[in-house]
């Protein structure tokens, strides 16, 4: 008999923000009672996870996102120091290069770089003219040091950053690359420079912040981290900068969910943040929440409910109702995942009476709710939580899309636990629709896309789920990396799929493309693991590949066995179907040997 797979996409969870549980739980089909909570958005990673408060480095200059410059070498006129319009910019920068020596001088160059960033934090009406003025300090750059030198790294940054701002992100990354390589061999070459380093650091971060955009997160942790390490050897230990550091490399890489990476980074930063705001601090109860996240990613649940319930008390003694009621709903969360529904009901008993009426906040609320009864078996109720929470997220749209877009998928996956389906996969399409305006969310539409298809095959649509989750694998290799167990999901769907539709070959590729990720990532006696070998046999037989089959025949009676007595029907059926598969290599005309059927519906 086939198991209830671990498949794609988990049935229910709760949370306020596009966050990493949310992710966890859209790979991820576990039992209900099993499942992790999803925190609100002041606890998960930012929508830009990249941005950075300023950096002190021992010459007590700063360094940010935004541009910036060694005051050695600023040209301004006391007109340009100023808070001028960008007409006023323009116009003293006319009249400074009217006394200035031409297309050679670097004066004019520096002038241009400065002018550059001034019309740049003037947002989007302003950057043409800004990037304009970049790609001309780059040509006075190259003409006046005679080829790259620092200055002209420092104007290609600009012109990533500006790149980026306009979604011309292939330009972006063309240009910071090249000034990450001037920078790097300016610093093998022991260049006189002091800032070398810190304009390195915002080139890396820019970087990460353009791949992210890209919807490449994974790429962009490469970038992120390295600009940890560069800010390590120029900030003092104990520094709120580098506290901060880590805690933004952490929930990036919660983000993508690589919860062990995420933990140290994590336990760096409470302990620079608890020494520079106090235990007591508000800075230090975020960074709990963030912790609690990534404890419920690494299972360890008791963790997380100890970090949540540490918050409520200092939140509660600090006065801050709004952040009081968002970890009383965290909480509620883990409750449930740990199966003490009674005590998370009461908790959201008593957070809903505080909340505000018709405010997101109560929706959220209901539908934690919903999922405790839901626990309980009681549908009914659980139905008309959601039906309430349902009608206030439709008027908190247009103001706070990406939390409606999560709460959405949320009621969409309990929706599925009550077996309606089509009403869960009409709100999952409507969760995709705000995602496609949402850019930054590019790793969740991945997962949505996925589910979709899930959703799809689950209810016998073969042919309709194939493009979502053809679609689901480019977004999820960009946003994960291609070894990500959540793309391993995919692929085993997309095999299922294929197979369904008599088209063996096809599902052998990604059937195998499947076991390679999901036996790294769980082991071979995972039961997903096992799932797939059984499938690949199927689709082998079909081929009369015979050898083949019985190969992944064989795997599954092994991993089987390693089960013990918890597996005894399991095993069975495998022996059966290995026998069954022996005689039809033999050319027995009485074997019987079935293909791949989809996945069984689920049992409320």
């Amino acid at each position: 008999m086939r198991r209830a797979s671990s498949s794609l996409l988990s049935s229910l969870s709760k949370s306020n923000h596009l966050s990493v549980n949310l992710l966890s739980n859209l790979f991820l089909h576990l039992p209900l009672r099993n499942h992790s909570p999803i925190y609100p958005s002041h606890l998960a990673p930012s929508s830009n996870p990249y941005s950075q408060s300023s950096l002190r480095c021992p010459s007590h200059r700063s360094i940010q996102t935004q541009p910036w410059i060694p005051p050695s070498s600023r040209s301004y006129t006391p007109e340009m120091e100023s808070n001028p319009a960008p007409e006023e910019i323009i116009a003293a920068f006319e009249a400074l290069e009217s006394s200035l020596g031409g297309e050679d001088d670097k004066r004019l160059g520096v002038a241009c770089l400065e002018v550059g960033e001034k019309l740049e934090s003037f947002g989007s009406e302003e950057l043409d003219k800004a990037l304009a003025f970049a790609l001309r300090a780059v040509k006075i750059f190259e003409k006046s040091d005679g080829g790259w030198s620092f200055s002209v790294a420092k104007a290609l940054r600009l012109m990533g950053s500006i790149s980026c701002k306009m979604k011309r992100f292939e330009e972006s990354l063309e240009a910071l690359n090249t000034a990450d390589e001037i920078l790097g061999a300016l610093e093998k070459e022991g260049c006189g420079e002091s800032d070398v380093g810190l304009v390195r650091i915002a080139v890396q971060i820019q970087l990460a912040s353009t791949k992210t955009a890209m919807g490449r997160r994974w790429e962009a942790l490469v970038n992120l981290r390295r600009s940890v390490e560069l800010k390590d050897l120029i900030l003092e230990p104990n520094s709120l900068e580098l506290g901060t550091a880590y805690k933004d490399l952490a929930e990036a890489y919660t983000v993508v969910l690589d919860f062990k990476e995420a933990l140290p980074l994590c336990s760096k930063a409470m302990d620079i943040y608890k020494e520079q705001f106090g235990l007591n601090s508000m800075e230090v109860s975020q960074l709990r929440r963030l912790l609690g996240v990534i404890y419920v990613g690494l299972g360890e649940n008791e963790k997380a409910l100890e970090q949540s319930e540490v918050s409520m008390r200092v939140l509660e003694g600090l006065g801050l109702v709004t952040e009081l009621l968002q970890v009383g709903i965290d909480v509620a969360n883990i409750q449930i995942s740990l199966g003490r529904l009674d005590e998370a009901i009461n908790m959201l008993k008593r957070v809903i009476q505080q909340a505000e009426k018709d405010s997101e906040t109560r929706a959220f609320v209901l539908v934690a709710m919903a999922r405790a009864l839901c626990c309980q078996e009681k549908f009914g109720e659980s139905r008309r939580c959601l039906e309430i929470a349902c009608g206030i997220l439709d008027k908190k749209e247009a103001v706070c899309a990406a939390k409606v877009a999560e709460a959405y998928a949320e009621i969409s996956m309990l929706y599925e636990t009550m077996s309606e389906f089509e009403t869960s996969l009409s709100l999952m399409k409507r969760t995709l629709a705000i995602l496609e305006t949402l850019p930054d969310e590019q790793h969740l539409e991945g997962s949505i896309l996925a589910r979709i298809g899930w959703l799809l095959l689950l209810t016998k649509r073969v042919p309709q789920a194939v493009p979502y989750l053809d679609s689901a694998i480019e977004k999820l290799k960009n946003c994960f990396g291609s070894k990500h167990f959540g793309l391993g999901f995919v692929f085993k769907h997309l095999g299922e799929a294929h197979l369904d539709m008599d088209q063996p070959q096809s599902a052998v590729k990604f059937l195998t493309l499947a076991r390679d990720i999901i036996d790294i990532s769980f082991g071979s006696d995972h039961e997903d693991s096992i799932d797939i070998n059984q499938l690949l046999a199927n689709a082998y037989g079909i081929m009369g590949s015979y050898t083949l089959a019985m190969d992944s025949q064989q795997r599954v009676i092994d991993a089987w066995e390693r089960h013990g007595s918890s597996a005894i029907e399991d095993l069975r059926e495998a022996h059966r179907l290995l026998q069954q598969l022996k005689k039809k290599a033999q050319g027995s005309p009485s074997a019987v040997f079935p293909a791949n059927s989809l996945p069984l519906l689920p049992q409320k």
